[in-house]
């Protein structure tokens, strides 16, 4: 039986993110500082403007060209060692997945002790998080609802996150209109990471109704979205954000499938990215997901997005199998899709091809 958790508190609408002083004038605390990670695109841009930053306040620019590893986590708490700055009022987090992530990640180290790959797992982390507010700049990987915060592990090729209640958002600020100003194609490929972790969702065995609920609605959102003609409209912004937060409640609810674990293989071992690196697994998702992978390349197709392929298709044995351990490694997503059992149908021959398909 899960007692499950989702985000306390949220703002909703257009230029919301103007409220983020008051809220954090409301914060009981016995320090006078606040942390924030902010996605290094924002450095020179209006927005800094509009964050109520103090000067004993502490600013990190997060660079997102690389995933979120445990080394950096461990950096930016020894930072804030090194300043005395280790108990904040609160973390604020602005910016993609990557700095979502990397707020949580960091919240949960400064108040437990040792180092961010000691808590890759379920349940690892025992002591209550820094209050922390996630503010997203872009819509569909659900990090600023979900209960992890995803990171690789350089030295041990494993990419998982702090799965934990203590990992969730306590204050969510969603302004679409900080999604403005995200290129055509990432706004597709990181919207339809929401679309993606739903199907996975739908498609397991550890379903339950509330994690449905969650996954059938944002489905329908992503498909009006993506089915537009405008996608990026003023309302169909709105629409992806709220996807998007539903995407993440869903998948706090339930594990993801087959798509992720592949992914992720992508990520550790060919540095993709994560969102473009699930489009990327759909060119060989037929046989696992077929109605979905038509009404995915549908929906492509309808917004004149293309899906990169042919990145693993002629690679040296040593790195398939490097990309088998990569993905195999990911027992729960992949005994949710495919049964305890699932290394009887992914053997590595198995997944060598599949790699190649993509």
């Amino acid at each position: 039986m899960n007692n499950s958790k989702n985000v306390l508190r949220y703002m909703f609408g257009k230029g919301s993110i103007d409220g983020l002083g008051e809220l954090l004038n409301e914060i009981e605390s016995t320090s006078d500082y606040s942390v924030y990670f902010i996605d290094e695109f924002f450095k020179d841009s209006a927005l800094i403007e509009r964050l109520p930053l103090k000067n004993e306040d502490v600013v990190f620019f997060v660079q997102t060209e690389d995933e979120p590893k445990t080394e950096f986590i461990d950096a930016f708490k020894s930072r804030l060692e090194e300043q005395e700055k280790t108990l904040p009022k609160a973390i604020v987090a602005v910016g993609g997945g990557s700095t979502l992530d990397t707020g949580k990640a960091v919240a949960n180290l400064l108040t437990n002790p040792g180092k961010a790959e000691d808590y890759q797992g379920w349940d690892l982390v025992k002591n209550p998080a820094v209050y922390k507010i996630g503010i997203p700049t872009i819509s569909g990987t659900g990090a600023e609802a979900s209960r992890t915060c995803v990171m690789t592990n350089s030295k041990t090729g494993l990419k998982l996150g702090m799965n934990s209640h203590y990992t969730i958002y306590d204050q969510l600020i969603l302004d679409p209109d900080l999604t403005k100003t995200v290129p055509r194609d990432q706004y597709f490929y990181t919207g339809m990471d929401t679309y993606i972790h739903c199907i996975e969702s739908l498609g397991g065995r550890y379903r339950n109704a509330v994690g449905d609920a969650f996954s059938h609605q944002a489905i329908t959102l992503c498909k009006e979205v993506f089915g537009s003609d405008d996608m990026m409209s003023d309302e169909n912004r709105e629409k992806l954000m709220v996807a998007s937060y539903l995407g993440g409640c869903a998948i706090a609810n339930s594990f993801v499938g087959v798509v992720h674990p592949f992914s992720a293989g992508l990520s550790v071992v060919l540095e993709t990215h994560h969102c473009i690196g699930n489009c990327m697994t759909m060119n060989a998702m037929e046989e696992f997901y077929p109605r979905e992978y038509g009404e995915f390349f549908e929906l492509a197709e309808k917004q004149g997005i293309r899906i990169p392929k042919g990145i693993a298709a002629d690679l040296k044995e040593e790195m398939y199998r490097k990309l088998y351990d990569s993905t195999v490694i990911h027992e729960k997503p992949l005994a949710n899709a495919l049964g305890e059992e699932f290394k009887e149908v992914l053997s590595y021959n198995k997944v060598k091809e599949v790699f190649k398909r993509m």
